[in-house]
């Protein structure tokens, strides 16, 4: 079953100081850390920002060309997680037909964001990335940011890029 996903934003992993990407469940205090690449993460953030590049970064290049083709994104999904790596899907509509696109799910977020289209996490994947639930009680940022702090060490960097 596929859930929405809101993306929440993304924060600094206090040991490995890597960033970290924090999807919420829709409507709902679960949430699923996904560790990913610098580039990544300062392409998403730079358009969570409202910060245009002078030049098309490769993700706006692709909307680009999705674009000028007469396709749509759909959605994207986190769709799997096999020896700690996230996988996902991109799905398009083009030429009447629906088309999925295997992506990192960094790559898939940083193209939903310049889409508007929804986020979806497998609930397999929830259940499997041990996604955490923070009540709502207090400030979410600072549990996420107390939960990281708290978490074994060995679970750092568990997820691979």
């Amino acid at each position: 079953m596929q859930i929405p996903m809101v993306l929440k934003g993304i924060i600094l992993d206090p040991v490995s100081n890597m960033p970290v990407l924090i999807l919420q469940q829709e409507g709902a205090t679960r949430y699923l850390p996904i560790w990913i690449g610098i580039f990544e993460a300062n392409a998403i953030a730079m358009k969570l920002d409202g910060v245009a590049s002078p030049r098309p970064m490769t993700h706006d290049l692709f909307t680009s060309v999705v674009e000028a083709l007469g396709a749509k994104l759909i959605d994207v999904v986190i769709n799997s997680l096999e020896e700690n790596t996230f996988y996902a899907v991109i799905r398009l509509t083009a030429g009447g037909r629906e088309i999925s696109v295997d992506s990192r799910p960094s790559d898939a977020i940083a193209l939903a964001v310049r889409s508007n289209c929804p986020i979806y996490a497998d609930s397999l994947v929830l259940e499997k990335a041990q996604s955490i639930d923070i009540s709502s009680e207090g400030e979410e940022t600072e549990k996420l940011r107390r939960w990281l702090e708290e978490l074994d060490p060995e679970a750092l960097g568990k997820y691979k890029m």
